[in-house]
């Protein structure tokens, strides 16, 4: 599975962004797709996630500012990213998974966008 993000940049407090991520390859073992980041100096965290059903799930710092979606048609993710603040600066990432079990998946990456929130 390849992942290919775009959409990152430089935005003023209280912007918006639309990243967005064209899956492609062995697209029939994916079982969800989402978005990680990581800013300087922290560890990476989850952003948002969408499974294959559409159920979705947000970090608490972004929930009701952020939102996941998928073009199925189109084999591509998206965040959309309003009221977006200097902490969610960070590079973001796209993931889709394959989950094996209970316990067990395998995770694939895409290179990173950079979003940053100054003015």
């Amino acid at each position: 599975v390849q992942l290919v993000e775009s959409g990152g940049g430089l935005v003023q407090p209280g912007g918006s962004l639309r990243l967005s991520c064209a899956a492609s390859g062995r697209l029939f073992s994916i079982n969800g797709m989402g978005w990680y980041r990581r800013a300087p100096g922290k560890e990476r965290e989850l952003v948002a996630t969408i499974t294959s059903g559409s159920t979705t799930n947000y970090a608490d710092s972004v929930k009701g500012r952020f939102t996941i979606s998928r073009d199925n048609a189109k084999n591509t993710v998206h965040l959309q990213m309003n009221g977006l603040k200097p902490e969610d600066t960070a590079v973001y990432y796209c993931n889709a998974y394959t989950r094996y079990s209970s316990y067990s998946r395998e995770d694939y990456w895409g290179q990173g966008t950079q979003v940053t929130v100054s003015s």
